[in-house]
């Protein structure tokens, strides 16, 4: 317990101190003009309360990454903890406030677009493609997880105690599979959620979902101290504690395995959405900077209440087995043993809440990218149409694909996606002589994770462990000297 109390502390004080430290290195400016004043649309550019765009933001990040996510990760054993507070305040919370800031500073423009203007036209377009991919496939996971679990809630109540069907539900489900009709559900509702003004669906309904979600995290957290016994403590050891340790090693896939609980390149896809409804910059960091905080200690507790409930890493990983692999079903067990059945309720619906809420903000960022890439004026719904439904027809298409393959795909997409922001975040740091080191840190070593990760992995190149990490430290290498080449010839500039 004292490791977890510790982690959460450090976690806390990172937001005011290092998130301070951040916000004065970019130069948060209260008197500047915001998009959501100077472009404001009714659709897209919408000024909102700060506590409300906190909570859309803390839910558009959120997803099941520091959930699931978490619950993966910390198999590998304590060096979890290390990683979710390392990596929350020096990297994803980082991350998330520059890209959110930074889109701002430029009117609410989409991350391709910052990540082009930095790193030039052709990393632009591949950009382009690459994150639009990457929202579509979110999508595509983000239906898929948010309607197993709601076919499971909806038989865990609709079934009596003697075990009976309803007949209504034995109708339904003579005709499709109830997770397909749930499927259908979370599908319209994404449609409407895209095309509709970002005040009439997400700005009226994410704060209640967000509030679900954040009583979840809590009652998790109370229920911890009476179940003390069994949390992994960091005195125990980093060595890896996965059952498959010897083709798993912590070094990269822990680090895939727990992405938005720590950094992830998704969430600066969504910092844009919000930056377009901010009416001060100085609101910059509670927003992005402090929603990441949040997303890590939701992460930070899970990990640790997933090895408080199976009594050890060891029976975390014969529950998972036990149970298809699905930390579906452990949620679910430790919302209801520890919270009750009214506790368990409005903790599961905020777990199941939390992807449908990421799925539906990644398919709206996924039109706002390709209307910005069109230069395709989105005030009509008609062009809001044109853009859409090609975007719902390939996330729909991506669906029929084995959803194991999607995650592994997504996980190693995402983080890929965070390196590419955060060496443009470098690259206009130091254009614009501020401190670039909290990014380029930050950026050499997702570099190593992320080329590591897909040489060495089964779904990547299946390559030798240590020629795989080679690459990995060979191709961050390399961009280390494309930066160094940059910097000498910006001082060459600067000095003409």
């Amino acid at each position: 317990m004292i490791s977890f109390l510790v982690a959460l502390a450090v976690l806390i004080a990172g937001y005011f101190v290092y998130g301070k430290i951040v916000e004065r290195i970019f130069g948060a400016d209260a008197t500047r003009p915001t998009p959501a004043v100077t472009k404001a649309d009714g659709v897209d550019f919408i000024p909102m309360p700060t506590w409300r765009i906190f909570l859309i933001q803390f839910l558009n990040i959120a997803g099941l990454g520091p959930i699931f996510g978490a619950i993966m990760g910390v198999l590998y054993g304590p060096a979890a903890y290390l990683w979710i507070v390392l990596g929350t305040i020096f990297a994803g919370a980082v991350h998330d406030y520059l890209s959110g800031m930074l889109s701002l500073r430029r009117g609410g423009v989409s991350l391709p677009e910052i990540i082009g203007d930095e790193l030039g036209n052709g990393v632009k377009q591949v950009m382009r493609v690459f994150s639009l991919l990457l929202l579509i496939l979110v999508g595509a996971v983000f239906v898929i997880n948010p309607a197993e679990l709601l076919s499971g809630f909806t038989m865990q109540y609709a079934v009596g105690e003697g075990g009976e069907v309803p007949a209504w539900l034995q109708a339904i489900t003579h005709i499709m599979p109830l997770q397909w009709w749930w499927v259908i559900i979370v599908f319209v509702y994404y449609i409407l959620a895209t095309l509709l003004p970002v005040d009439k669906i997400i700005g009226k309904f994410y704060p209640i979902f967000g509030f679900a979600l954040l009583f979840m995290a809590v009652g998790i957290l109370v229920a911890l101290f009476f179940n003390v016994e069994s949390m992994p403590e960091l005195t125990d050891g980093l060595h890896n504690r996965h059952p498959q340790a010897d083709v798993m090693p912590i070094f990269p896939m822990m680090f895939i395995s727990i992405a938005c609980g720590a950094i992830s390149g998704f969430h600066a896809t969504q910092s844009p959405l919000m930056a377009r409804c901010l009416k001060n910059e100085r609101l910059g960091r509670p927003v992005f900077y402090g929603a990441m905080v949040v997303e890590g200690i939701v992460a930070l507790i899970w990990a640790a209440a997933a090895i408080a409930f199976t009594g050890s890493f060891e029976g975390l990983a014969e529950y998972l087995t036990a149970n298809g692999s699905k930390p579906a079903v452990l949620v679910n067990n430790i919302s209801v043993e520890w919270l009750g059945a009214a506790g368990g309720f409005l903790a599961l619906l905020g777990v199941i809440f939390a992807p449908i809420t990421s799925g539906d903000t990644a398919l709206r960022s996924a039109r706002l990218i390709a209307a910005d890439f069109l230069k395709f004026d989105q005030a009509s719904i008609r062009n809001r149409l044109i853009i859409t439904i090609p975007i719902f027809a390939l996330s729909f298409a991506i669906m029929m694909i084995d959803f194991n393959i999607l995650w592994r795909y997504f996980a190693w997409s995402n983080q890929t996606l965070s390196v590419f922001t955060l060496w443009a975040l470098t690259v206009w740091l130091a254009r614009e002589k501020k401190c670039y080191w909290i990014t380029l840190i930050p950026a050499l070593f997702m570099t190593v994770v992320s080329v590591s990760y897909i040489m060495y992995a089964p779904e990547g190149l299946s390559l030798n462990y240590y020629l795989s990490v080679g690459i990995g430290l060979g191709v961050a290498a390399f961009f280390t000297i494309l930066f160094v080449r940059y910097m000498r010839k910006l001082k060459t500039t600067q000095l003409l």
